[in-house]
Formats: structure tokens, sequence, C-alpha cells
């Protein structure tokens, strides 16, 4: 691994401007919502497109790995790396854009998704995932881990919302990935080779459940998926591009939401009724037990858990509509 000072110089030479080195920085970003701890070596918060690339040309050059990092609330080690950590939360981090006509929003990476909530509702729009940690994750966190939110069931995983990227590439490539308008490149080549030589195990082993998020989403490079490349990158964790910008598409905000809370005498008897209650197309359908319920009431007291049906386990079911 390069000595600190010298990959800070480099990234300075570079034009880079802000940079950090020292031990309260790298230690802030040595973890993040999990239990794991990995101390980079540099924190870099690039102010613009040009600034990712020349960072990405540094470290390519150096040697040293990269990792692009939202707000860091990844409980699996996702945001840690001992290289350089991208911080595009300081700088690049505004709304480019909103067509209200064709419902899409050209955002930067570090944009956190509530400022795009906001931005959107004066148009009667929003974007469609929303985890739970919606007032602090980046759109290009979202992207990274391909999150999902407990809507999943009205508006889709963040795949299903990315319409067209522009990213770079390890090699240094500058790729618009759009359907509309495909980039010409060696890498987008190559990876159709490699798509079409193993088409029978792509159709066959990915893409085989709704909630399949992270890793590398390789079904929809078929052909009968229009070689979507942005929805692959999607879930990749930036392990095989780094997003500077994104076109996602917004929903229309239901004027009229409904909470409904079923009560069954076991978490069992929750799930085996679940089937059914997707067939009447809920936003959300979220479960829990008597376990959660009775930690929050020796807790908090039971003002804290509000009137539930009978029963040791809820489902809690969104249904939206125009009236």
């Amino acid at each position: 691994m390069v000595e600190v000072e010298s990959l800070r110089k480099a990234l300075h030479r570079a034009g880079i401007a802000d940079v950090r080195v020292d031990g309260t920085s790298r230690a802030a970003y040595s973890s993040d919502a999990s239990l794991y701890r990995v101390v980079p070596s540099a924190v870099v918060f690039p102010a613009g497109h040009d600034e990712v690339a020349a960072a990405l040309d540094v470290c390519r050059r150096e040697g040293v790995p990269v990792t692009a990092r939202g707000a860091g609330t990844s409980v699996a080690g996702n945001a840690v790396g001992a290289g350089v950590v991208l911080d595009f939360s300081r700088y690049m981090n505004r709304v480019c854009s909103i067509d209200p006509e064709a419902r899409t929003a050209v955002v930067q990476p570090g944009v956190v998704q509530a400022v795009l909530q906001r931005a959107a509702a004066p148009f009667g729009l929003r974007f469609g995932p929303d985890p739970s940690t919606h007032t602090r994750c980046t759109i290009g966190g979202m992207i990274g881990n391909n999150a999902c939110g407990s809507r999943t069931l009205g508006y889709g995983r963040t795949s299903d919302n990315v319409l067209a990227m522009r990213v770079l590439t390890a090699q240094g490539e500058d790729l618009r990935l759009d359907s509309a308008a495909p980039t010409m490149s060696r890498t987008l080549d190559d990876l159709a080779t490699v798509v079409t030589s193993g088409l029978a195990t792509v159709r066959t082993e990915f893409g085989r459940f709704g909630r399949q998020v992270s890793g590398y989403s390789l079904e929809h490079l078929l052909p009968e998926n229009g070689f979507d490349v942005s929805r692959l990158l999607v879930g990749s964790e930036g392990t095989l591009a780094v997003c500077t910008e994104a076109t996602v598409r917004l929903v229309t905000d239901p004027a009229h939401r409904v909470l409904v809370v079923l009560g069954f005498p076991d978490i069992a008897a929750a799930g085996d009724a679940t089937p059914e209650i997707l067939q009447h197309r809920p936003t959300a359908c979220e479960g829990i037990d008597s376990r959660i319920v009775d930690v929050l009431r020796d807790r908090r007291g039971s003002a804290a858990v509000p009137p539930l049906p009978a029963g040791a386990a809820w489902l809690f079911v969104e249904v939206v509509g125009d009236t």
C-alpha cells in the first residue's frame, strides 16, 4: 500500500482539493452501520465528475483500492475499505433536474433520498424505494446496494427505478449508460460476450426472486431484457464502476394511503395468509410477532405500543388509491 502522505500529495497534484488523511477523518470513515472497522488510507470528497475520474486515475496508478460511500448505512461492511474512500455527500449532492412530464429526475450520487422526495413533491411525484434510513441514505448508496424499503411491493427495488447512469470504470472509461442511446465501449462488448457464452446459466440461475438485490444481476444483460447495463450495476456496491450521475424514475404520489393491521395467532399463520393478501396489490406488507412488541412494552411501557388486534403476530398492510 502506498504511503499515506504520498497518496495525499498525488491526489492533490491530480487536482482534487478536499483530501483528508488525518487520524480523525480516517477513524470516522473506518466504520459504517456494521460491526466491521477498516481504516482507510485517505478520504476524498470529490467536487464533481472530473475529480472522481482524477482520483480513480491516481488509485489505478498507485494500486490503491477504492470504496464508494454514501451515508455509511450499510450493515455488512459495504462502505469501508483500506484504500481511498470516496464520499459524494459533501459536494456531489444535487438534484440536477426534474422532468414532471417524463416523471424522471437527474441526480448526483450524494443526494439524500429525503431531499429528492422534497424536490419531487411539488409535482405530485416521489422516488419509489424508501428504506428506513431515507432521512440520511443517499441515492448513490441505494444504487450501490439496490435498496428496497418497505414499499417494494408497490414501487420495486432501486434497480427497477434507475433509467440511465454516467459511470467511470477502473480502466478510466467514461460511460453514459442509456438504453435509448447506448455507449460504444470495448468493456461493454466484452461483457456482452460473457453473457452470450453463458445464456443458459444466466436465464436459469439469476433473477429468481423479487428481493434478490446485492450482487451481479446478469439477468438484466439478457437479449430479451435489452442488455441494460445500468440495472446490472445497481447492487454491485461500486465494484464494477463508480456512478457520478443517475437518471431515476419517479412515481405519482397517491392521494390516499390506508394502513390495515391484521392479527394472527402466530407468525406462521401470518405467513400463510400473505399470498392471499398480495392479490390485493398492497404497496407494503410487513410482519412482526409478539417478541418484538413485548420488548417494546417492557422497555418503554404499554403506552409506547398502539392498540393492536388480538393475536401474537401482525401484518401491517398499506393500500393506496386516488379515492
